[in-house]
Formats: C-alpha cells, sequence, structure tokens
C-alpha cells in the first residue's frame, strides 16, 4: 500500500468512484479498436497503459480494445540526423511500416504522437518543419483510406536543462502550435506539449532539480500520467482532473492496482507481438511471439481483468 499525508488521503476519499459518475455522460462514443503509434515514448507505454486501465475500471463492460504499435526511434517526418545510434542504423520511418500495421490491425481510430524525434534535435529549420507537416498529412491521408480516424497528440515537452540540444523546446513547441491550429481543418487534436510544458515549470520553480525526462526525453510516471490524463480529458473523462497521480485514479476503484498491473502485461506482451508481426524494420528490438500466441496469452488476461472489474459501476 501507498503511504501518504493526510492531506492525500482526504484527496483520495474525496476521488470515490463516485466522483467519476458524470464521466459517463460526458464521454466521447469510444471507437472499438484504437491503435497508439509513436516512437520510444509510446513503446514505452505507461501513458497508453494508464488510459486503457481508466477504461477497464471505469467502463468494465466495454468492447475495446487498446493495441501500442510505437517504435523507438521513428519520426513521422521521414528525417534522420548524421551518426544516429552511433552510425548504426538512421531512424525509422513510420510510412515505411504503415500500410501494413494500418492493413493487419484495422484500427477504427489511429492516436498519433510524433515530433519528439522529428526535428532531429536542432533548432527551428522550415525545411525540417515542411517535412513534419508533409509527414502528418500523409498519415492523415493512408488512415482515411483504411476508413480510420486520427487523434493527433502534440510531442511531449523536451527538456533542456536535462538533454542540452539548445532551442529544441521552442522546435516542439512550435511544431505543437501548428496542431494545435489544425482543428480548423477539421483534425482531433490533444495538446500535452503545453500542460507539461507549465507543469514542468511550475514545479521547477519550487524545485530546481525537478523533472519529467532525466535525459530531456524519455519521461518518468509522472510524465506519462501528464500524457494519458490529456487523453482521458479529451475523451470527457472530467472526473480524472482531481487525480494528481496515477495511484489516485488507481485507489478511486476497486481493485486498481492489480487491473494496472494486468493490463501492463497484457499491452507489453502485445506490442512486441504486433511489431513483429507488422515487420519494422529497425534493428535492436525484442522479437515478440507469434501473435496468435500472444493474443490468446492476452485473451486469459482479458479474464482477469474483467474477473477484478465484473462489480465495477
Amino acid at each position: 500500500m501507498f503511504t501518504r499525508p493526510l492531506a492525500a488521503v482526504l484527496l483520495l476519499t474525496a476521488l470515490s468512484p463516485l466522483s467519476f459518475a458524470a464521466d459517463a455522460s460526458a464521454q466521447r462514443p469510444l471507437p472499438k479498436r484504437i491503435v497508439f503509434l509513436g516512437d520510444s515514448i509510446t513503446y514505452a507505454g505507461q501513458y497508453v497503459e494508464f488510459v486503457e486501465t481508466y477504461f477497464r475500471l471505469k467502463s468494465p463492460g466495454r468492447d475495446l480494445e487498446i493495441l501500442d504499435i510505437g517504435l523507438p526511434s521513428e519520426t513521422v517526418s521521414g528525417l534522420s540526423e548524421e551518426g544516429h545510434a552511433g552510425g548504426k542504423f538512421p531512424r525509422p520511418d513510420l510510412h515505411e511500416r504503415l500500410e501494413r500495421v494500418l492493413s493487419k490491425a484495422k484500427p477504427d481510430l489511429v492516436v498519433a504522437c510524433y515530433g519528439m524525434n522529428c526535428g532531429i534535435y536542432l533548432p527551428f529549420a522550415e525545411d525540417r518543419f515542411a517535412k513534419y507537416r508533409d509527414g502528418m498529412e500523409r498519415l492523415r491521408k493512408a488512415c482515411a483510406a483504411h476508413g480510420a480516424k486520427v487523434l493527433h497528440v502534440t510531442p511531449p515537452v523536451f527538456d533542456e536543462v536535462k538533454g542540452g540540444k539548445p532551442g529544441y523546446t521552442d522546435t516542439l513547441a512550435r511544431y505543437s502550435a501548428w496542431l494545435l491550429s489544425q482543428p480548423k481543418a477539421g483534425w482531433d487534436v490533444v495538446d500535452v506539449n503545453g500542460p507539461m510544458t507549465r507543469h514542468l515549470a511550475e514545479q521547477r520553480a519550487k524545485d530546481p532539480k525537478f523533472f519529467l525526462a532525466g535525459d530531456g526525453v524519455h519521461c518518468n510516471e509522472a510524465g506519462h500520467w501528464l500524457i494519458a490524463k490529456e487523453i482521458l480529458l479529451h475523451f470527457g473523462a472530467k472526473g480524472i482532473t482531481a487525480a494528481p497521480d496515477p495511484k489516485a485514479m488507481l485507489s478511486a476503484f476497486p481493485n486498481g492496482d492489480a487491473v494496472l498491473k494486468l493490463v501492463q502485461q497484457r499491452q507489453r506482451l502485445l506490442k512486441d507481438a504486433w511489431l513483429t508481426e507488422t515487420k519494422h524494420t529497425r534493428p535492436g528490438m525484442k522479437t515478440g511471439l507469434p501473435l496468435a500466441e500472444a493474443q490468446a496469452k492476452a485473451v486469459e488476461l482479458q479474464k482477469q481483468i474483467s474477473e477484478l472489474t465484473k462489480t465495477n459501476p
């Protein structure tokens, strides 16, 4: 069990399942199959696991499949810096594998989080920005051809204090601002860059050693929670606003910790299987189980999740 000061205990008392009662009516219709695409932050997958766990706890009877098929180092821009990975291989380009992913996974919705690698850690330049914009347009066109909608997630904040690369925080802020201008063209966009930037600044003002990513890039649990929280809010989970961390969210439901552990097992089993099945070309990745074998194991894990959540409201 987690130990907390009295104030936190009182907060968790307020975060009873009833606190989320308004979410059901406010939620957007949730597609049956959602595929998350992105780079190493998405492959790490904590934010995806938090999103899925919330819906398993809140709506246990929902017919829902959430797949994480993120690939480390990947870009949507198709760019790669000189000597990437010590010269072993260039950054993977999403568009090399996208058709295979869409054909095999058959998503109703693609949640795409790209940008962190797309400016290749350099100050803003119009030519690289143009490649990012073009890559996003190509992503949308490919998804539309397969009948899948797209939810864009702005790139997480880059922390120059931890990661160096002067000017790159601004690069990603500009990429995010462009994405956030696209709803006028009918795009669906979630902003995580802004909330993460504000949170980082607020916390660092209190504690100069605070960080969301030890290397400036790869989020810790707090960073993943901020991403998950914005996605959940976008889907109408307004009750999540009061949850300062995943522990608070989990404590609001019976068996929350146990369900998260099972979701993590299921996600981590399936992501490698799906990456192997869709034949990514990035060296150094773990070979997943044959997809049918992984799916059979996933079914058994889902049965355990359903048993733990069957009494949830």
